[in-house]
Order: structure tokens, then C-alpha cells, then sequence
């Protein structure tokens, strides 16, 4: 029998399947589902900053609404206990969640700035999450500030949550740094327990009748695989800590690569939103099965085996991985199009 077993952020996880954010992991009874199913991990949806900015100014705004008005008239005093914008609700999910199932939840706040994000951090510690995923999700869209400003600001944010929690804290970052791997040893640096390689932005688009700018979500493919797969397997020779592949991820063969570029676990939303939670089982059957078929006893065995350092071509995974791809297309289209005049 293979053993799935994995170590991810210091937590013991009883295969490498992990439910990432989505709709499934919202819902309560779904996340009962995925732990039927062999998820060894949920990642709750995220809590955004825009929540608790809101949040702030709204109190704020409670607070001061009445600030002109006769001190001893404590009546215009808010009631805050009973606002709620969506904060409130999200620390009760987690509880919930820690109630309903028995796999370890991993909160998760997406965002930049400090903010009351350290006082949320601290605050889904106490609702009872076993580690936080904080989701780095900018879009660098203002030419005044500099590449490494936004870098900085996001490091000292990694490093004041890390310092202000005992619970694990992966960072879930997207792929587009100047220099994705000094990038990488930087919050390893900041304290961060593990990376999440990689985000996926949601691109707007026009509707071409109305002209106006609409979001548009689109669930990944299997060809996405491949950039998460590169960097696993890159900054796999140099990080520590752990690292866990997204996007992408289909099947248990999209896992078992992930993990032979190095991965610790493999996190998955679209293959469940296609074909159901019950997925989760297909998929850690494929991954047994091609474990089993390749001689692989466990999945500490097999992990980082084809990583940058292992193989006998590094280059592979940088720029020659460029020039094979081109020539090798180039020379199928070119040699398919001659069959095909030939044959006219």
C-alpha cells in the first residue's frame, strides 16, 4: 500500500490533496463532502481586505457620527456589537468548520496593506484555524510606485502576521516579480512556513454592447500546470519551507508531477467545481496508481525527485525549455503540413 502521508506548514495531512479557496469550501456541508471524499486539507475562501477596511471606516464613521452632540447623552452611542459586514460571519465559518470536520482548516486573507490585518490574523488564531494562507493579490497599476516598493511592502507584511501568530503562515503569491526566486527566499526570510506557487488574476473584459468593463472568472486548465510546475521545481533546491502547487491541478497525475518537481501538497478548485467534490477519490486513486506503476512507496520518496538540482539537465526547466518547445513545434507543424500536401 503507498503512503499518501505529507508534512505541509508543520501539519500532518494524510495525503497531498488539498481543497483550495472556492465556493466548495464555504459551505459546510460541502467541506464535509471533500473530507469524505480524501481531502487531507481545506482552504477556506478568503477574507479580503476590502472587508476589513470597510469595516474599520464603517465603526469609525459610528463612532464619530454624533461627536458634536451633548457628552452625557449616551444614547447616540453606535451599537457595534451588531454590525456585521461580513467579518464577523467569517470568523464564525472558520469555528464552524473546525466543528464540522476533522481536517485541518486553513484560513486565508487576501490582500496587501497592513491595515487590520494583524488583528485579524490574530483573531482567526483564536476561532481555532490550524494555519493562515495570506494571498498576495496586486496589480501593480500605478507607474509611481516602484516594483521594489510594493515588494517591500508585502515582505514586512509576511514578517509582522508571522511574528504576531503561532499558527503557520503560507504566503500564495502570483508569478510576476522581477525576481521570482530572490522573491521566494525573501519570505522564507520574513518567516513564512510555506509558499502557494501560484494565484491566478481574474482579467476583466468589454462587453461589446454596452461598453462597460466586466469581470469574467474562468476556471483553470491543465496547461496551466506548467508555470507552477517550473518554479516548484526550481525553488525547490533552494527553500526550506514548504511549497505547495496550484493551478491547474486535474487529476492525480497533475499532483504526482507537482510533487516530483518538489511539492509538498497539491491544491485543487476547478477540477472539483467541474466534476463534483467526489473528485477528490479519483484523483488520489490516479495518484496511487501511477505511484504504484513507477515503484514509488511513498510520497516522500518521489518528492523533489525531478526537480531542478535532480535532473541531468537543469536548463530544462529555464530558457532551453524555451528553444526545445519552438524547434519541436516547429518541426511536427512544419512536418504535418508537408503529409498533408502530399496527400492532396
Amino acid at each position: 500500500m503507498t503512503d499518501l502521508q505529507v508534512e505541509y506548514l508543520g501539519l500532518h495531512l494524510r495525503s497531498p490533496l488539498v481543497a483550495s479557496a472556492g465556493p466548495y469550501t464555504g459551505d459546510l456541508d460541502r467541506m464535509a463532502e471533500l473530507e469524505q471524499s480524501g481531502a487531507a486539507a481545506i482552504v477556506l475562501p478568503s477574507l479580503f481586505e476590502e472587508q476589513i477596511e470597510h469595516e474599520t471606516s464603517e465603526i469609525d464613521r459610528l463612532y464619530s457620527l454624533h461627536r458634536d452632540s451633548f457628552g452625557e447623552a449616551s444614547s447616540f452611542l453606535p451599537e457595534i456589537d451588531g454590525y456585521n459586514t461580513g467579518t464577523d460571519a467569517y470568523l464564525a465559518l472558520v469555528e464552524a468548520a473546525k466543528y464540522r470536520v476533522d481536517v485541518p482548516i486553513i484560513a486565508s486573507l487576501n490582500g496587501t496593506n497592513l491595515g487590520g490585518w494583524l488583528r485579524y490574523a490574530k483573531f482567526l488564531e483564536d476561532a481555532g484555524a490550524d494555519a493562515i494562507e495570506l494571498n498576495l493579490y496586486t496589480v501593480a497599476a500605478d507607474p509611481a510606485v516602484r516594483g521594489a516598493s510594493i515588494e517591500a511592502q508585502q515582505l514586512e507584511l509576511v514578517a509582522l502576521i508571522a511574528e504576531e501568530v503561532s499558527l503557520p503562515v503560507a504566503v500564495k503569491i502570483s508569478p510576476f516579480y522581477s525576481s521570482l526566486a530572490a522573491f521566494l527566499l525573501a519570505l522564507q526570510d520574513a518567516g513564512a512556513a510555506g509558499v502557494v506557487m501560484f494565484n491566478r488574476f481574474y482579467a476583466p473584459d468589454l462587453d461589446m454592447e454596452t461598453l462597460d468593463v466586466k469581470p469574467r472568472i474562468s476556471l483553470s486548465n491543465q496547461a496551466e500546470l506548467r508555470l507552477p510546475l517550473r518554479w516548484i521545481g526550481i525553488a525547490r533546491e533552494f527553500l526550506t519551507i514548504s511549497i505547495a502547487g496550484s493551478t491547474g491541478v486535474h487529476t492525480g497525475r497533475d499532483a504526482a508531477k507537482l510533487i516530483l518537481g518538489g511539492a509538498d501538497v497539491a491544491m485543487s478548485t476547478s477540477a472539483l467545481l467541474f466534476h463534483g467534490t467526489g473528485h477528490l477519490a479519483t484523483m488520489e486513486t490516479e495518484l496511487r496508481d501511477w505511484m504504484s506503476e513507477h515503484g514509488y512507496q511513498s510520497v516522500s520518496e518521489m518528492r523533489g525527485a525531478v526537480s531542478r538540482d535532480a535532473v541531468a539537465d537543469p536548463a530544462a526547466y529555464e530558457r532551453a525549455n524555451y528553444i526545445g518547445n519552438i524547434t519541436s513545434y516547429t518541426s511536427r507543424f512544419l512536418g504535418s503540413s508537408s503529409i498533408g500536401l502530399q496527400h492532396k
